[in-house]
């Protein structure tokens, strides 16, 4: 089971994600850092635990309406250790390969932003891009063809709950399970609603390769002896 932190980048600062609905979103007031600047919530973050990966979405890119790319590299250059997942809303294959092409990033593919399912495609069976599906509700967030057509997803899938992010209710098991069911062995992680160490160990007995999370880190529901033992 691997934990990964997220932070979601808006205007160049760092704020608190709650259930999906992004036009809500404020700068993020932690106890583990002192502003919202990315660096320093990274910072705070990785004095929890030292973290291997961290996952990152740029919400003005996915949105299109500017990009966070300045946020970005100054986590790069103050965190070199870090392997830092990206999620920029790439939706064709020549904004994919600028973040590819760098070295120091690792693509997150995100349905909700896609036209269809060309782009996964071409990265089927990849290690080095990670594909996000993307849900509300019941609804699936994106063309029909990438979750009726499993044989192109790469070897690591998020399943995204967005109606859950900071919600505190916990994370979504029967998505995770009928996802699981298509996947073919692909490293799942589950997104949306984890509250505390419980349900990261509920998470792994259902078979999911990891879990993002992000508020039980700045409630203090998840520590780092919480993370050790996991």
């Amino acid at each position: 089971m691997r934990a990964i932190p997220v932070i979601d980048l808006m205007g160049g600062k760092v704020v608190r994600a709650q259930m999906g609905d992004r036009a809500s979103y404020r700068p993020i007031d932690s106890p583990l850092s002192p502003t919202s600047d990315a660096v320093d919530v990274v910072r705070g973050l990785c004095m929890v635990y030292p973290f291997p990966a961290l996952y990152v979405a740029d919400l003005d890119a996915i949105q299109s309406k500017g990009d966070n790319l300045l946020a970005l590299r100054r986590i790069r250059e103050n965190f070199p250790g870090l392997r830092i997942w990206v999620d920029n809303g790439a939706a064709d294959p020549a904004a994919l390969d600028a973040l590819v092409g760098t070295g120091s990033y690792e693509p997150v593919i995100g349905s909700e932003t896609q036209r269809d399912s060309e782009l996964i495609a071409r990265h089927g069976d990849s290690t080095e891009i990670v594909l996000s599906l993307d849900f509300r509700g019941d609804a699936f967030l994106g063309p029909a063809e990438i979750l009726a057509e499993p044989e192109l997803w790469p070897s690591r899938v998020i399943v995204m709950t967005l109606g859950r992010v900071g919600s505190g209710a916990g994370p979504d098991f029967k998505r995770l399970a009928a996802i699981r069911s298509v996947a073919r062995g692909r490293e799942l992680y589950a997104a949306g609603g984890v509250r505390d160490a419980a349900d990261l160990l509920a998470l792994k007995a259902a078979g999911a390769a990891g879990a993002l999370i992000a508020t039980a880190l700045h409630n203090g529901r998840i520590g780092g002896a919480d993370l050790e033992a996991i």
